[in-house]
């Protein structure tokens, strides 16, 4: 893997990144793991392959705490982040990169209280620890971001209109946040290679990703979105507090 982050910047920093046992949360752990950062690792279940990663982002030299909580649940949150204290005192960089919503046998509204409510729940959690300096990163898709705007196939709108919700609830905070001195940056890509969502939106609509990757002419893999979540930790913050990523010429705008 290429290192977008030059190492020693983060030094001294920690980041937690919810769903970061695999996919692009894995891949933005290992890029602030590079860059010096210590990192709590969250993930839902299989904590073996969590520890796995851990394994291999201490042989960098720092230090790593692996945590499974369910970020619907607000006392499994609240436990985790009082175990991010208890190892670390403080949390510099939190990294909402978790979502779903297409997950089979879940409640009707799972994926608005997940990628909506749960979102706010993490943050509220984490903030008595952020000092001043430090950073939230909300990861998103295109496809929800511009969901108002752009419709999108259907078996993706509950996700997209549950993702942009909960992009909506966390820029109403972007006041206090800066009054904390914590910076806020939404980081949206187009549909990303290789991911469960496109796996599940390629299952049930055949054709859709190779339709859209010819469409933007490219899409992202994992581990490339993943250094622009990975740098958006440490780049100045843009004024809409959004970086946008891959082709946006198929969307109106917000």
């Amino acid at each position: 893997m290429s290192q977008p982050i030059p190492a020693g910047t983060l030094t001294g920093r920690t980041a937690l990144v919810t769903g970061s046992s695999r996919g692009i949360g894995a891949d933005t752990a290992r890029y602030l793991a590079q860059a010096g950062a210590n990192v709590v690792i969250n993930f839902r279940n299989k904590a073996p392959r969590a520890e796995k990663l851990a394994n291999e982002l201490r042989e960098l030299g720092v230090e790593v705490l692996t945590v499974g909580a369910d970020l619907t649940d607000p006392e499994s949150v609240a436990a985790m982040m009082q175990a991010v204290k208890e190892q670390f005192g403080a949390l510099d960089l939190l990294v909402l990169n978790a979502s779903g919503g297409m997950e089979s046998g879940m409640a009707g509204d799972y994926a608005m209280v997940l990628n909506r409510d749960a979102q706010v729940s993490v943050l509220e959690h984490a903030l008595p620890i952020m000092p001043d300096g430090s950073r939230v990163v909300f990861v998103t898709s295109h496809q929800a971001h511009f969901i108002r705007t752009t419709p999108t196939m259907p078996e993706y709108e509950p996700v997209a209109l549950s993702k942009r919700a909960g992009e909506d609830a966390l820029r109403e905070r972007i006041g206090d946040l800066t009054e904390r001195g914590v910076g806020f940056v939404v980081v949206s890509g187009d549909m990303i290679e290789g991911t469960i969502t496109a796996t599940l939106l390629e299952r049930a609509n055949p054709g859709a990703i190779a339709d859209r990757r010819e469409s933007a002419g490219k899409l992202y893999n994992v581990s490339e979105f993943a250094a622009e979540v990975a740098t958006a930790a440490v780049e100045p913050i843009p004024s809409d507090n959004t970086r946008l990523i891959g082709d946006t010429g198929s969307f109106g705008g917000e």
